[in-house]
């Protein structure tokens, strides 16, 4: 599960963390999950990069995912954000996502 703290220590450890804000009534966020989260290749990129995946359901409104939300100037879910290994600020991946837009935001410097 997401967390802030649990955020900075993986970065501290040199991962890289992709955050994922959903909730279980968002159909675009259940769309990007079928069509590029949830794949073989996503899995394998994530693998391949030592990316670590953390979900932060908002189901039920969660105040600290609202606040996160609202941080990157959102009223809702989804949410997707990337967070550098070893620290800094997230980027902020588009609200539609694909496998290709993935491999973009992960690809080597």
């Amino acid at each position: 599960p997401w967390s802030e703290a649990r955020v900075a220590a993986l970065q501290a450890e040199g991962r890289p963390v992709f955050v994922n804000l959903t909730a279980a009534w968002c159909i675009t966020c259940k769309v990007n999950e079928r069509v590029a989260l949830d794949t073989e290749a996503t899995r394998a990129l994530f693998a391949a990069r030592n990316v670590a995946l953390l979900v932060g359901d908002w189901t039920r409104g969660d105040a600290a995912i609202t606040a996160l939300l609202r941080r990157h100037g959102r009223d809702g879910v989804p949410l997707y954000l990337l967070y550098p290994a070893g620290g800094g600020e997230a980027a902020l991946l588009p609200q539609v996502l694909t496998e290709a837009t993935l491999r973009a935001a992960l690809a080597p410097p």
